[in-house]
C-alpha cells in the first residue's frame, strides 16, 4: 500500500504519495499549515477516482472537475495534474518520456492513494 508522507517546506509542508516501491508518484504545492496539507490529501484521496482527460491526443474529450489532466509540458515530457472539483490542482506528477508512463502514473494513484496512510515526517 502507497503513503502519503508530509514534509516541512520552507514556507509551510507539502505531501508526496509514494508508492509501495517508494517511488514518489504525486507531489503538492506548498500549503501554509499542516491542517491544509492534511486537507489536501483529503481531496487526492476522494478524487484519485475521477476520469483523465489526455490533453496530448488531438480532439481529446473534455472532463469535468474533478479530473486528472495529461498534457505535454515545455521540454516535451508527459505530465500530469490532479484537479479537485474547484478546479484547483492538488497534485502534480514527475515528467515522463513516454505517454503510457504517465498513464502508470495515475493508475499508481487510482490504485494507492484512497487507502493510503498518511505519515508526517520529522525533520
Amino acid at each position: 500500500m502507497g503513503k502519503f508522507v508530509i514534509k516541512k517546506a520552507k514556507n509551510g509542508f507539502m505531501f508526496n504519495l509514494k508508492a509501495n516501491n517508494g517511488q514518489v508518484v504525486a507531489t503538492s504545492e506548498v500549503y501554509t499549515s499542516l491542517d491544509a496539507c492534511k486537507k489536501g490529501i483529503a481531496s487526492v484521496q476522494k478524487n484519485s477516482g475521477c476520469p483523465i482527460e489526455d490533453q496530448t491526443i488531438e480532439g481529446f474529450e473534455k472532463q469535468k472537475n474533478p479530473k486528472f489532466e495529461v498534457y505535454m509540458d515545455k521540454g516535451g515530457a508527459f505530465r500530469f495534474r490532479l484537479k479537485s472539483s474547484n478546479g484547483q490542482i492538488v497534485a502534480t506528477g514527475q515528467g515522463y518520456k513516454r505517454r503510457a508512463n504517465c498513464l502508470k502514473g495515475i493508475a499508481s494513484i487510482k490504485k494507492n492513494a484512497p487507502e493510503a496512510a498518511v505519515i508526517i515526517e520529522e525533520e
